[in-house]
């Protein structure tokens, strides 16, 4: 259980700039849209509901420039909680230019208490990052790291996905990316697989674009996330299939409210 909301939040992702400033026009979403999933985990060869999560974008300020807040809330069932307690919250705060400007996770796994925490600030053609992490322990740990490309975290490029075109895209296109987190980044990829018609638990049927979210892991590319999402302009995710170290786990969409 305690890898399901690291995967889905990695799940949630598409595209990025490679403008180290990373502005991108936002045309996909409006602040007030709010996305719920049903979480499933593969327990002994027995599909179980393992939690929910709620995505939820709003209009909001940050150091007193106009801003967008998202937040993303997973919460185990209470069947899953008797095997692994489950309380993540995470959130965001980007321009309305999609600029990253702040992230912040928290996560309650297990009897694990951790915080990430990563702040950007850009000059000199570069993203400059700091960054925090108070691990299991309780101890503080600080980095400091620059990038001559634009690097986002998980939340951020949730946001940033949502305004992905897919003109020219064939089967086996690629986008490859940095993905950074309290104490440090991880090289990324999202592979394109075609067209799929997916049901979700709101019980409709979505026309969807299918790709896989990989990791290099032994010097090879390891898939993590099968994803779908709507093909229209919102670029919805409607299901993720989620390859864990000890299982698999699935999510699916079961509403949608303020969407553009």
């Amino acid at each position: 259980m305690k890898r399901i909301l690291l995967l889905i939040n990695i799940c949630l992702v598409m595209a990025i700039s490679a403008n180290a400033q990373c502005t991108l026009k936002n045309t996909a979403f409006t602040g007030g849209e709010v996305l719920s999933y049903n979480l499933y985990f593969n327990w002994q060869f027995i599909w179980v509901k393992a939690g929910t999560a709620t995505m939820s974008i709003s209009n909001s300020n940050y150091k007193g420039k106009p801003a967008y807040k998202a937040s993303l809330v997973t919460r185990g069932s209470s069947k899953a909680d008797k095997l692994f307690l489950l309380r993540d919250t995470l959130s965001c705060y980007t321009g309305q230019d999609l600029t990253p400007l702040y992230f912040r996770k928290g996560a309650r796994e297990g009897k694990r208490y951790t915080v990430d925490e990563v702040w950007y600030n850009y000059s000199g053609g570069h993203t400059n990052l700091t960054q925090h992490f108070l691990n299991k322990d309780g101890k503080l740990l600080k980095t400091s790291k620059s990038f001559s490309e634009c690097v986002v975290d998980m939340m951020s490029m949730f946001l940033r996905a949502r305004n992905l075109t897919n003109d020219g895209w064939k089967k086996g296109s690629e986008i490859k990316f940095k993905l950074v987190d309290g104490d440090g980044y991880d090289q990324s990829r999202l592979l394109y697989h075609g067209k799929s018609t997916v049901k979700a638990d709101d019980k409709k049927k979505y026309e969807c674009l299918e790709l896989s979210f990989m990791i290099i892991k032994d010097g090879k590319w390891k898939e993590i996330c099968r994803l779908f999402v709507t093909d229209d302009a919102n670029h919805v995710p409607v299901r993720l299939d989620m390859n864990l170290n000890f299982g698999t786990a699935k999510a699916y969409l079961t509403s949608m409210k303020g969407v553009k």
